[in-house]
């Protein structure tokens, strides 16, 4: 796959890797009206399957609303374009919703996201950005060093094999690292003399393990599950539509009570949650592949908004600035709104010397998200680092709020909902309406309790597929 708008040498920017983040910086540049080279260790498929630059890709990813809503912004069209190749509707005010205190008020409409596989949607998004004006991709190719040449970067390539490429560079006033997790940006700056300030990391040692079914159309099922693990209840799961007529289901756990990678203890580990809907879900499914585990998922996120002598031109951008425990779903959201900021920095007329400013606007993007991320996983025993005052009065705060969302208040669900999709900052929480609610609450009491959602019931209806037994390949 390759796209050649550009000649070596002529790209404004280069950016390194052409994952969703690196895409999604290619098409905020592109659109401003920059020539483009885009670099890629990877062979790209030309079909939406799994590939070996993105390990988590056969696990489920939820492109948040605010994030739909950015890519939308940046390519005109594309959420229609991911559900007409399959992509489900899902609208999230009608998924049912088990928190640490119980089910979530339902049937209220909210954000709307597209359910499909990861493999599908950089498809998607590839083939959008690979044809816009000014980009051209060269893939096959790693880069492996930087060097200042003027008023230019040159990105050292070398073949994926380790060969030596040519030309062995590509060059452009602006460097985006797209590189994600294993970005080697701190190695890079050392070599050119430039000291980084190092990077916070807080991992909750959780993992999961996804496996995708079918099964015939559920009458009356839901759109959906969510049993999110927590502390007191450190094991969980979800699953959601996708492509195909097909089910993506995930386990969830914690340290010691992570989900294992066969078959058989897959299932007996969703017989396990706290509510019966997902193994109720997969008892009347056909599995159609084997069990993916993922367990790279510590918060990690590095300061290079406080470099001292920041070189120009140079960005960082996705989990090779901020990578969150991808459980919460909100890795592509925030490389969406990253990828906004670019292109209104380059249709304002960025220069390379505005890098340092720029980088501390993706930061500034990151802040949010980072809080909510590692809010709860510094509660989990299994995180060295714990919570400061402010964080546990903050988490006391929205235990009131989750009460008053279990029992039914739409307004704690609709702002919960707010806060999750990257629509509302913090403050949504702290609307004095919501205040007025929780003391009243402990005054009057909440009233009866969320119950388990209806929809539910028709999962365990009809659960005995021929051929199909539990743990079966």
């Amino acid at each position: 796959m390759s796209s050649a708008k550009a000649k070596v040498g002529e790209a404004d920017v280069v950016v390194v890797g052409a994952s969703m983040a690196g895409l999604l910086a290619a098409a905020a540049a592109a659109v401003a009206g920059r020539q483009v080279t885009l670099v890629e260790r990877d062979r790209l498929p030309d079909l939406p399957v799994p590939r070996h630059g993105v390990p988590q890709g056969t696990q489920p990813h939820v492109l948040l609303h605010r994030g739909l809503v950015a890519m939308e912004g940046l390519l005109p069209g594309i959420r229609e374009e991911l559900i007409a190749v399959g992509g489900i509707r899902v609208d999230t005010g009608r998924l049912p919703w088990c928190g640490e205190r119980g089910w979530a008020a339902l049937d209220i409409p909210s954000f709307e996201i597209v359910s499909a596989t990861r493999p599908l949607v950089e498809e998607v998004l590839r083939r959008r950005v690979l044809a816009l004006p000014g980009v051209r991709l060269r893939e096959g190719v790693r880069a492996v060093g930087l060097e200042r040449d003027g008023a230019h970067w040159r990105v050292l390539l070398q073949s994926a094999d380790g060969e030596d490429v040519v030309p062995a560079a590509a060059i452009g006033e602006i460097v985006v690292d797209a590189s994600g997790r294993g970005s080697r940006l701190p190695q890079w700056l050392s070599m050119l003399g430039i000291d980084t300030v190092g990077s916070t990391e807080i991992d909750a040692r959780l993992g999961y393990a996804t496996r995708l079914y079918a099964r015939e159309p559920i009458t009356g099922g839901p759109v959906g599950v969510v049993i999110a693990a927590t502390p007191p209840a450190p094991r969980g799961g979800l699953a959601l539509p996708v492509e195909g007529g097909r089910w993506i289901v995930a386990a969830v756990g914690v340290g010691d009570e992570r989900p294992p990678r066969d078959a058989a203890g897959f299932e007996a580990f969703l017989a396990t949650l706290r509510d019966s809907a997902l193994a109720d879900l997969v008892a009347g499914a056909t599995p159609l592949s084997d069990v993916a585990v993922h367990r790279q998922t510590a918060n990690l996120r590095h300061h290079y908004d406080r470099v001292a002598g920041w070189p120009p031109g140079l960005l960082v951008v996705g989990d090779a600035l901020c990578a969150f425990n991808p459980v919460y779903g909100q890795g592509i959201a925030v490389s969406a709104i990253e990828a906004e900021l670019l292109r209104e920095a380059l249709a304002d007329g960025f220069t390379p010397d505005g890098a340092t400013a720029l980088l501390r606007r993706f930061v500034a993007a990151t802040t949010f998200p980072w809080a909510v991320a590692t809010g709860v996983d510094l509660k989990y025993p299994t995180t060295e680092a714990r919570p400061n005052l402010g964080a546990r009065l903050f988490d006391r705060w929205i235990t009131e709020l989750e009460l008053l969302q279990v029992h039914g208040d739409h307004r704690a669900r609709n702002a919960f909902h707010r806060v999750y999709h990257l629509m509302s900052g913090p403050s949504a929480l702290l609307h004095p309406a919501l205040v007025a609610r929780v003391l009243r609450a402990r005054v009057l009491g909440r009233g009866p309790v969320t119950p388990r959602p209806a929809a539910l019931a028709a999962l365990a209806a009809d659960t005995s597929l021929p051929g199909h037994a539990p743990g079966q390949s």
